[in-house]
């Protein structure tokens, strides 16, 4: 009998960690032109996703990262209609932000084709309702060259990147952060994936201190990802209206029901709320002090 296949999560091997997950049978794997991808079904977790190495996406706790990155920065901005979504290939943050009746058009940009044929086979969950919807629309381009270059003007922009490694590299940078700050609309909101700060101190350092050199106000929510290993995920928030974060549980409560009250699993008015009181250690890492011992 053949041994049992395990496929490791290498993200964080340069601290001396690796987590690996009992493979019951590969659904799909091939290296693009710009990443490693490999589809796998897991016991526990269903169908999982990794792109070189990194976890991005398992049936069994997706909702909690895609509500989180499309509620939180759609109810904060209250009467958003124009919405841009960086990366998001298998769609599932798209799906979300479809489901608030405000939004007239929803862009996303992916740079990798690959991914966006590939979820269309493996994540029919996602994609089949959102290519069937009018307000979407997807583009096969760089995203950082996109918000450089575009006219167009959105009311939230969301960054849904892999960690800043290989293609995803680029949309951690000032530069990134500056043409998504050129095509936002007066009062608009900005969200990123900003990783776990136990582990990814840095990068949360690095993103919110651009953040407050090219916006009023610059923070981060979190949330707890089961799979994303290491604790709390901070995703960045920016914004050039520091009262965007600051909303009463009435205020989103308000919104929300306008919004029709549809299903959600993890987020809710309430958390929308606390979860931007953060942690001191995470607190301390927005305004830019090197993590503790």
């Amino acid at each position: 009998m053949a041994d049992k296949r395990w496929i490791s999560e290498t993200l964080f091997e340069p601290i001396g960690l690796r987590t690996s997950y009992a493979v019951k049978r590969v659904l799909y794997e091939t290296e693009t032109e710009h990443q490693h991808l490999v589809l796998f079904e897991n016991k526990f977790f269903g169908k999982m996703l990794m792109l070189d190495g990194a976890t991005q996406i398992t049936a069994r706790d997706e909702y909690v990262y895609q509500e989180m990155m499309s509620h939180v920065p759609l109810f904060a901005h209250g009467r958003a209609k124009d919405v841009l979504i960086v990366g998001g290939g298998d769609c599932g943050i798209a799906e979300e932000v479809l489901k608030h009746t405000s939004v007239k058009h929803l862009t996303q940009v992916e740079i990798d084709a690959a991914v966006v044929e590939f979820s269309k086979e493996h994540f029919p969950e996602f994609t089949t309702p959102v290519f069937a919807d009018q307000r979407f629309e997807c583009i096969i381009d760089d995203g950082a060259k996109y918000v450089a270059e575009t006219d167009r003007r959105f009311d939230v922009i969301i960054v849904d990147s892999t960690d800043p490694q290989g293609p995803g590299a680029v949309l951690f940078t000032k530069r990134f952060y500056a043409g998504c700050k050129r095509c936002l609309k007066k009062g608009g909101v900005l969200v990123t994936q900003n990783g776990v700060p136990f582990f990814q101190a840095d990068e949360l350092i690095g993103s919110i201190g651009h953040f407050r050199s090219l916006f009023a106000d610059g923070s981060c929510y979190v949330a707890a990802v089961p799979t994303y290993v290491g604790g709390l995920m901070a995703m960045g928030f920016a914004s050039d209206d520091p009262r965007l974060r600051r909303s009463s549980v009435r205020t989103i409560a308000e919104r929300y029901r306008k919004a029709g009250e549809f299903t959600t699993r993890y987020w809710t008015p309430a958390l929308h709320v606390g979860a931007f009181a953060l942690p001191r250690f995470i607190a301390e890492l927005a305004d830019g002090k090197p993590a503790g011992r």
